[in-house]
């Protein structure tokens, strides 16, 4: 497991009760820059929309030599979860008032991108 982002601000501003891991729907210049380490997760949070869970507000900044196949940096991008786990993700953050935070981003041994989550309250 090798970490490219980290979310330190998290762990200070949020209360965790649970954490899950998804992968994460890239294109190919994405990954590029994502192994190449420009990623903020600063504004970043994870949103269950129509069935499916997206990461929002997560910046990974445009790859150089990668001309006209970049996407926008600041782009919604699908989370990979099973479908029971969408449905636990969904009544929790609805009903009990939690926030699905990232905590990190990371490459896994097989070399496929990760991104950790958090089932958080924000701290008073």
């Amino acid at each position: 497991m090798r970490p490219v982002a980290t979310n330190r601000k998290a762990l200070r501003d949020y209360e965790v009760f649970e954490k899950l891991e998804a992968g994460i729907e890239l294109f190919g210049t994405e990954v590029k820059s994502l192994r190449a380490g420009t990623v903020s997760l600063d504004e970043g949070y994870a949103a269950v929309e129509g069935g499916q869970v997206f990461l929002v507000g997560v910046t990974i900044a445009p790859y150089s030599q990668g001309n006209i196949f970049n996407r926008d940096p600041k782009r919604r991008r699908r989370l990979l979860l099973h479908q029971d786990e969408i449905q636990q993700l969904f009544g929790r953050t609805t009903l009990r008032g939690f926030t699905l935070i990232p905590l990190s981003i990371y490459i896994n041994d097989r070399g496929i991108a990760k991104v950790e989550l958090a089932l958080a309250r924000g701290r008073k």
